[in-house]
Parts: structure tokens; C-alpha cells; sequence
């Protein structure tokens, strides 16, 4: 698909004409923005492209090409303009070192649609042809990005990720004050920011290990100590995490460590970033015995409800479902199956439901938990 007539799309590989595209928006405008990046062999992605759009002017702005984080904060990273974005969270990761806190106002279009009553997760394509009529053209969703230069094809399908944010923007924003819900998709839209914001990795990733929640603690903690590990790893060798460790092969270290180097060699062929020197550290951080203190601060793993919990999950998830039937919103949009499934078992009310949520659920569902 070709872009419409008006809205041909200025190539941008230098920092004067990035700053002299940026200088005619207005402090407070509304601005679409979207990127295209890899993550094939990476930790990190990696940006290959920013899209702006504004006013009927769009640009493709090279990020290969020189530094464009110092022209985009002035404007996106502290000022009043709204960016528009679809499904923003993979884009705010990769924009993270432009833009360490996101965007300083997101209107994310796919959470909007939600509180709109359009569904959960809805795609940029779906709600264009919704909003628009249009039927945009995916033949280039799994292009390579980072090839220049890039293709005609490239350019179009690229600019128009941003063509259509205006005219969604401005008919979701109407439904959201009809519905009384842009407080509540403000709030969703900062905490996906603050999410994105947070490149420390998890904390506790051993908890989204269900397989061991039956494992006594010391284990847990040692599973956590190995998990820790590979993040930290990743991210300073900047590989994939299941290229040094898979799911698989980290539960099976934590259970029954690796009696000798050659031992860890032998279990660990195929993990294609774990070399001689990973190894090595991998067999130093299992020798040591489990200490109190790390397993204190290891959160246990939460289990799958059984007996009591189940009956009181079936009755979270009836009392979800006929709440989200009276606010016209998507149960998972609510409240996740998976955030009830560790409520019930854990009994401690989820970060999730803080906020707008907290105080629809909380007290009903507070009294739903097993005695």
C-alpha cells in the first residue's frame, strides 16, 4: 500500500534537519510516534528506525545515522506534547537510552481502545480499518531494518504506522471522555512507562518458574541466585537470556547442581552463548551453599490453586467477569486470570491491581480469599 497523497514522508539522516523538522511543533502538540527495531541475536533491541508524524507532516528519522535522543527530549521527554503510540511497550524499551523515563505524556492507542470498549490488544491494523476504513498493508512486519538503504516498500509500510495516530488519537481520546475513563488510561499508560523504565530486570524471576514452586526453599533461592545471573549476564554480554541458559536447563542446574566443570559442560551443550568463561562462573556461583539471608530474601514461588483456592479463584474470576460486564471493559483488561492465580494462593493484593483498580476490587475481592 502507498501512502495517501498528503502524506509524504521526509527521510531524515542529520541532526540539522531533525532539529529543523522539530522546530515547527508547538510545545504542546500531539505527535504520533512509532520505531521499527531488531532483536534477533540481542539482548537489547536495537533501533533501526523512528517514525514521526504531526500535522499531516511525517518524518523517518536514521537513528544509524547520527545521535536523535538529545533533539526527541526536549520536545517528547519533558514538555507538554502528547505522544501517541500503539502498543507501546517493546517501543519504550527500545527508546529507553533516548528517553530514560518514556515519553513525558503517552496516550497508548491499544490500552485506549480497551477502556473504549474495543477489546483487548486490538492491533494498529485492526483499529485503523475500525476507525478508518483503511485496510493497511503488513508485508513488510518482518523486514530487515537495519539494511540501508531501506526499500520504497520500507519507507511506505513505515510511515504509515504513524499516518493514522492523529485521527485515532483524537476519536479515542472522545470515547474515553464519554466513558468518564481517561483518568484510568492516563494511569495504565505512566505505569507501562514505569515498567519500561525499569531495565534492572526482575528481581524475583524465579517466580515465573511455576515447575519448582514445590521445591524447598533453599532450592527456590538457589534457582533465584542462578536466574539473577543469566539476567545480569545477558545484559553485559548482550545475547539473549535463553542463549546462556534455558528455562530448562537453569531448573535442572538448581536442582541438582553440576558436580564438576565437566560435568556443567556436558549438561550445558547447545546454549550457544554460554562459552568457557560463562561456564566457569556459572560452576563458581553454584558451589556455595545456600545462606539464610538469601533465602529470606527470596520470594517463594507461588503454586498453582488447589482445593480451597480453586473454588475461591472460580468465584474471583465469576465476580471479574460480572464487574467487567458492568463497566464494558475486557476481564483481562480488569484483571489478568494469571494476577487472580497468585492473589488466591499468595494472599497478598498484586502491584497490578494498585491504583484504579484497587479501588473497584479490593474490598470484593479481599473476601473472597480462602479462610
Amino acid at each position: 500500500m502507498s501512502l495517501p497523497e498528503t502524506a509524504a514522508a521526509d527521510w531524515i539522516d542529520r541532526p540539522d534537519a531533525l532539529q529543523a523538522w522539530l522546530a515547527a511543533i508547538p510545545a504542546d502538540a500531539a505527535i504520533g510516534l512509532d520505531t521499527e527495531f531488531m532483536r534477533r541475536n540481542t539482548f537489547y533491541p536495537q533501533l533501526a528506525l523512528l517514525q514521526l508524524g504531526w500535522n499531516g507532516r511525517y518524518a523517518l528519522i536514521d537513528p544509524l545515522a547520527f545521535d536523535i535522543g538529545a533533539a526527541l527530549q526536549p520536545l517528547l521527554g519533558a514538555g507538554p506534547a502528547v505522544t501517541i503510540m500503539h502498543s507501546a511497550g517493546e517501543d519504550l524499551e527500545t527508546l529507553a537510552p533516548l528517553l530514560p523515563d518514556g515519553p513525558h505524556i503517552l496516550f497508548d492507542t491499544q490500552i485506549a481502545a480497551a477502556f473504549a470498549g474495543m477489546g483487548l490488544g486490538l492491533s494498529y491494523r485492526a483499529l485503523v480499518a475500525e476507525l478508518t476504513g483503511v485496510d493497511l498493508d503488513k508485508g513488510e512486519t518482518r523486514s530487515d531494518w537495519l539494511q540501508r538503504p531501506l526499500t520504497d516498500s520500507q519507507r511506505s509500510y513505515a510511515a504509515l504506522d504513524v499516518v493514522y495516530l492523529k485521527t485515532i488519537h483524537e476519536q479515542l481520546a472522545e470515547r474515553l471522555q464519554q466513558r468518564d475513563r481517561r483518568a484510568w488510561h492516563a494511569e495504565d499508560c505512566a505505569r507501562l512507562k514505569q515498567r519500561a523504565s525499569h531495565r534492572d530486570g526482575d528481581p524475583q524471576p524465579q517466580r515465573a518458574l511455576r515447575g519448582a514452586a514445590d521445591w524447598p526453599a533453599a532450592q527456590q533461592a538457589l534457582l533465584r541466585r542462578l536466574l539473577l545471573w543469566r539476567d545480569r549476564s545477558a545484559r553485559r554480554l548482550d545475547v539473549p537470556r535463553p542463549w546462556l541458559l534455558d528455562d530448562a536447563l537453569a531448573l535442572s542446574l538448581a536442582q541438582q547442581p553440576p558436580a564438576s566443570l565437566g560435568d556443567l559442560e556436558q549438561r550445558s551443550r547447545g546454549q550457544r552463548a554460554l562459552r568457557a568463561a560463562q561456564r566457569s562462573e556459572l560452576f563458581e556461583l553454584l558451589a556455595p551453599a545456600v545462606s539464610a539471608e538469601e533465602i529470606a530474601a527470596t520470594s517463594r514461588i507461588p503454586n498453582h490453586p488447589q482445593g480451597e483456592a480453586k473454588k475461591a479463584l472460580g468465584d474471583m474470576k465469576q465476580l471479574i467477569d460480572t464487574l467487567a460486564g458492568e463497566l464494558d471493559l475486557p476481564p483481562g483488561l480488569l484483571c489478568p486470570r494469571k494476577v487472580l492465580e497468585e492473589y488466591v494462593v499468595t494472599a497478598e493484593w498484586p502491584d497490578f491491581l494498585e491504583g484504579w483498580r484497587r479501588d473497584v476490587l479490593h474490598d470484593r475481592l479481599s473476601t473472597l480469599l480462602p479462610g
